[in-house]
């Protein structure tokens, strides 16, 4: 079975807007990699200022590869980044990752 990362991400009411942009631009960043199945952002709609990245792979070898590859350098600004410039203000004040492995799952019963 798949395993699912879920990055938590504490957002300032005032960065809210600063995230979901950039993690629209960064669309098709992660979707090529290899093992990846499914990416979410999740905006919070009451009570909480953190932000919920979901992503599901197809293993935590394939979770690491591209944390450790495309991942990392495309935050070290190395993945055709622009390069040289300096690097924007992080819009999350904090981050926890949580991990888990899909034990059981399902899907919507299709009509006949």
């Amino acid at each position: 079975m798949s395993i699912v990362k879920i990055n938590v991400l504490t957002v300032p009411a005032e960065q809210r807007e600063v995230l979901e942009q950039r993690f629209a631009s960064r669309a098709g960043a992660v979707e090529g990699s290899d093992g990846f199945e499914w990416f979410e952002l999740l905006r919070p709609l009451e009570g909480t200022d953190q932000y919920l990245v979901y992503t599901r792979w197809r293993s935590e070898e394939d979770f690491q590869n591209w944390m450790n590859g495309s991942m990392r350098a495309a935050h070290q600004g190395t993945a055709g980044g622009e390069g040289g410039g300096e690097r924007p203000k992080p819009a999350a004040s904090g981050s926890t990752l949580w991990s888990f492995e899909v034990v059981q799952q399902a899907s919507p019963k299709r009509e006949a």
